[in-house]
Formats: C-alpha cells, sequence, structure tokens
C-alpha cells in the first residue's frame, strides 16, 4: 500500500473527534471509537460478566415481553442503531418472524443493523442471514449521530431500537439532539424501543464497569490502539495507560478515563501533530448515565417521542421504553 492508499484509508470521522478531543483539557474522545472489532468483541466478553448486570437484565424485559411489543407495534422493518453482535436483538426478530410467517398477505420483515464496525456489521448480518432465512437483512454501514441520518425509506410500519443503555453514552444536550434525529428520520406512528439503564447503588455501578476480571480495562484501553493504528502513531503503546472507573453524583453517571502512567509524547502520522499527556493526567473516553425514568420520559417527549409503555425488570435495575412518534 502506497502512503497516498494509506491516507485515503483513514476515517475522516476518527481525525475530526481527535483533533477536536485530544487537545481539550481534560482530553475526551467519543464512546464510539471503543467498538471497532476488537472493542465489540471485548464488549460482548464484558456483558456476560457477573458484575455486569445491564445485558441480563434487559435481555430479562425483552423476552417477558416481545410479544406485547411485536403486537403494538405492527413493524414490518426493525433498524437497530449500535448493533454490535446484535445478541439481544434475536429474542425480537424470533418474534417478528413468526409473526410474519403467520400473516399470509405479508411481504415479510426487513432488519436493518446500524454499526460503524463494518467488520463486525458484515459478520453479524451473515449470521443474521443465516439464522433467520425468512428476513431481509440489509445491514448499513453508519453511525446513529450522523445528522442525515434517514430510516424512514425502509418498509413501514418502521421500529427503531437502541439497546444496551447506550442512551447513557450521551450527555443531556446530545440527548436531546439525538432524539430529535430519530424523530425526524422515522415517520408519525412509527416506534423507537429504548434500554435505559436505571440509578441505583454507587458500589454496584462501579463494580460493573470496573470488574475483577479486568475485561473492562482492556476494553477501554482498546482505544488507544485504534488510535495508533487508525492515525498512523508512534510513541502511543496501550500499556502506557491505565482504566478508571468512577461515579459522577450531580450527573449521575459512570465515567470511564484512560490515566497515563508515564509522560506520552506520540506523534499522529495521518494528521501530522504531536500529542503530549504527562504522567497522572486522563483521558475521558466514555460516560454512561443513569436515569429516572420520569425525567427520560420527560426528555423523549420534548422531540416528538411518545412512550407507550415502559417496563423494568424484576430488580427494577434497568428500562425498555416503547415510544411512538408523534
Amino acid at each position: 500500500m502506497t502512503l497516498s492508499d494509506s491516507r485515503e484509508a483513514i476515517n475522516p470521522r476518527l481525525v475530526e473527534d481527535a483533533v477536536a478531543g485530544l487537545w481539550q483539557q481534560p482530553p475526551v474522545l467519543p464512546a464510539r471509537w471503543l467498538y471497532d472489532k476488537r472493542g465489540s468483541e471485548l464488549f460482548d466478553e464484558i456483558t456476560r460478566l457477573p458484575e455486569y448486570y445491564p445485558t441480563r437484565r434487559e435481555t430479562e424485559i425483552l423476552d417477558r415481553h416481545r410479544s406485547e411489543i411485536v403486537s403494538t407495534t405492527g413493524a414490518r422493518t426493525m433498524i437497530e442503531l449500535g448493533s454490535g453482535t446484535s445478541e439481544k436483538t434475536r429474542l425480537l426478530l424470533q418474534s417478528f418472524a413468526g409473526s410474519h410467517d403467520a400473516a399470509s398477505s405479508d411481504d415479510g420483515f426487513t432488519y436493518v443493523p446500524l454499526d460503524v464496525s463494518v467488520e463486525m456489521l458484515t459478520s453479524s448480518a451473515q449470521h443474521i442471514a443465516a439464522e433467520f432465512p425468512s428476513i431481509s437483512v440489509q445491514p448499513l454501514d453508519g453511525d446513529f449521530n450522523d445528522p442525515d441520518l434517514t430510516l424512514s425509506t425502509y418498509p413501514g410500519p418502521r421500529m427503531a431500537i437502541f439497546l444496551g443503555g447506550t442512551i447513557g453514552n450521551l450527555d443531556e444536550t446530545q440527548r436531546a439532539s439525538f432524539f430529535g434525529r430519530i424523530a425526524r428520520s422515522l415517520k408519525p406512528g412509527d416506534y423507537f424501543l429504548l434500554g435505559a439503564d436505571l440509578i441505583k447503588d454507587t458500589g454496584r455501578l462501579i463494580a460493573a464497569y470496573n470488574d475483577r476480571a479486568g475485561v473492562t480495562a482492556d476494553f477501554n484501553r482498546n482505544v488507544i490502539e485504534v488510535l495508533r493504528t487508525g492515525l498512523d502513531a508512534q510513541g502511543l503503546y496501550v500499556d502506557d495507560f491505565e482504566h478508571i472507573a468512577r461515579w459522577n453524583p450531580p450527573e449521575h453517571r459512570i465515567e470511564m478515563w484512560l490515566r497515563a502512567r508515564r509522560n506520552v509524547v506520540a506523534h499522529f502520522g495521518a494528521i501530522e501533530r504531536t500529542w503530549e499527556l504527562p504522567a497522572g493526567a486522563e483521558i475521558l473516553t466514555e460516560i454512561s448515565t443513569k436515569f429516572d425514568l420520569d425525567v427520560l420520559h420527560q426528555e423523549m417527549a420534548r422531540q416528538g417521542l411518545e412512550h407507550t409503555h415502559t417496563w423494568t425488570d424484576h430488580a427494577g435495575d434497568f428500562s425498555v421504553v416503547l415510544a411512538r412518534v408523534g
């Protein structure tokens, strides 16, 4: 590969986010860069850890209420934002596939997984297509934060889904923009299904983001490898950073940071800039907000998403909200 070919392969969004965030005080990177193929695989491993309750709780809710979701929405298309491995989605796909198989005049069901990781997207879409041959799987390479996101071209009625508590990765301003974007990208009468983690004991929250096996630490530090390879960095090494998880009480959120173990001086060949981070300084890599349901409903309603159903698990740890586009 020539130098010009290498430059063409560089992700412009990564360049934009690195330039905008790494030279801030403190430095910050959007959480999307945690989810390359390796990061998505590590996160899938995290979901199976004993400390990490959200996936089990959300799965419990979806399994218990999937028939109600199918009958309420009547969706012909399900669009999953940030689909990853699409693991929990299989529960909904099973119910939708069964519902449409039973409808003699039906034109079929379409599943649209959307993700920024092309490798993960391709692999997951292939597995879903093989597992559900009656479903039309149409993978979409993209970012759910894209301001030009359009979902209304797919067969309707439509339901967009955003699972895993990923909404917590956005701050209040970003959530308002996101909810408004979703409402505009669909049509009135379409639905939006949201998984959101709820406020609870701080000790349990910190344990969920700082597991004893160190998988979350590997997941967090993998973003350094994304920067190193994606921006042709010299002097940037994963082992020079340690994982930090802390609770931010005023914002009701867990924050994940990377703390420099030594003075870091890295040169990014892709952008011809040098980045310095002194030992002990930290980079903010992810926030994970925990919600009060009344507040969440109000945030969604202000952007045109009126909740019709809200379900929680048996322990009241997690929620799934179904909203209708007005």
